[in-house]
């Protein structure tokens, strides 16, 4: 029975996290139109028509809204009962660009597969989130271990070796590898790997590793494309018109920008000067038709996404989906750090797209299914503390 004076507590939940949805939407939107003018030249000459690969990026955007309100009814717990299932599948259909007609070979690389009827996608995106389930899945089981340098140390680490072997075999797919790499090492130190851990393991590995990469690069002893690039980096205006292009065209058009942009539609080096501007180099587009004010905008955008993420991971009833959150969010983190480094030439060159922004159906679909189940499980996770604090 309700005690006098006390009001009836309404525990009507609301359907979403209203921060977190406006801060997605305006990204896919952003995303899109900037998908639309930074690819019209490239989709005019290819295609004839100017807004090909922006009416793609759409429907894809739109079926991932659809499928963000489909998945917001499963309940995230039910993965972990999947996730050893999940970590063979990720792994396998690596695999299915080997197969006679469906994989796609695209700039000496084969990471696209064509499924009759179904169309095209890239298998890494989808081994990034079945090996961010498996982790939260795993490591939740053996927590007690973590602590261990064999168990909960070498042991986890040795389940990325299969997927990044492929990637790196198979696809020729450096970037993949590393961001699987990065946002593994991050759920096992967010779920009590020592830290200690990583930083020998880093040394004893990462210093004889430099120290040849410096060798190599000092006597020429080899003409590895990666090698190059990295050649490149050091000074890009050394091989402008080679291996360094892409990157001092990127800096041109950056440099361009200026403070506020030359306009949204004006960009110059979007006329073929920067290859396929719409995919990894779009943030050089930004910027120039954007301005400094408007990439700081975006990172401020980028920024607030990860803090709600991280806040869900704080807020989780249970390791498994707080290290679900963690790892979907560091996902986007590295990705975004990550893809305006390069575009920047602060680090070498290698592809890795900028998350709502750079073209591709794949990774735009499967990123809004992801950001739906973070949505709906802070939504739970607020109602509860307003609940709580409402009947104090």
């Amino acid at each position: 029975m309700q005690k006098k004076g006390k009001k009836a507590v309404k525990t009507t939940n609301k359907p979403f996290d209203f921060l977190l949805c406006i801060v997605i939407f305006i990204l896919l939107a952003l995303g899109i139109v900037m998908v639309l003018s930074a690819s019209a030249p490239s989709a005019l000459a290819e295609t004839g028509k100017s807004y090909t690969y922006a009416s793609r990026q759409l429907m894809f955007g739109i079926l991932g809204i659809i499928c963000m309100f489909i998945i917001s009814k499963i309940d995230y717990r039910i993965y972990k009962k999947f996730y050893w299932p999940i970590y063979f599948i990720s792994c396998g259909i690596l695999l299915l660009v080997l197969i006679p007609g469906w994989g796609i070979d695209a700039n000496g690389a084969v990471r696209w597969v064509r499924i009759p009827l179904l169309g095209q996608f890239q298998p890494s995106e989808l081994t990034k989130i079945g090996l961010i389930v498996f982790y939260a899945g795993y490591l939740s089981d053996h927590k007690d271990e973590l602590r261990d340098f064999w168990k909960g140390f070498v042991k986890p680490l040795c389940f990325i070796l299969p997927p990044i072997a492929i990637l790196y075999l198979v696809q020729n797919h450096l970037s993949a590898s590393l961001i699987i790499a990065m946002i593994a090492c991050v759920m096992m130190i967010i779920a009590g790997t020592r830290l200690l851990h990583f930083i020998v393991t880093g040394l004893v590995v990462g210093v004889p590793a430099v120290a040849y990469l410096i060798y190599t690069i000092v006597t020429g002893g080899s003409d590895s494309f990666r090698i190059s690039r990295i050649i490149s980096f050091l000074d890009p205006w050394q091989d402008i018109q080679n291996t360094g292009w892409q990157v001092v065209q990127s800096l041109y058009a950056i440099g361009s920008g200026g403070l506020f942009g030359v306009g949204l539609g004006e960009s110059k080096q979007k006329y073929l000067y920067i290859s396929e501007p719409q995919n990894d180099f779009i943030f050089s587009i930004v910027a120039e038709e954007l301005g400094f004010i408007g990439c700081l905008v975006i990172i401020i955008i980028f920024a607030i996404l990860v803090w709600r993420g991280v806040l869900i991971a704080i807020k989780a009833p249970d390791t498994f989906g707080s290290l679900l959150a963690t790892g979907i969010v560091s996902l986007v983190a590295i990705q975004v750090v990550l893809n305006i480094a390069v575009v920047t030439s602060s680090i070498p060159n290698t592809g890795i797209p900028l998350p709502f922004f750079s073209y591709g159906g794949t990774a735009l679909f499967i990123l809004l299914c992801c950001m739906r189940s973070i949505i709906k499980y802070f939504t739970s996770q607020y109602q509860s503390l307003k609940l709580l604090i409402e009947t104090r």
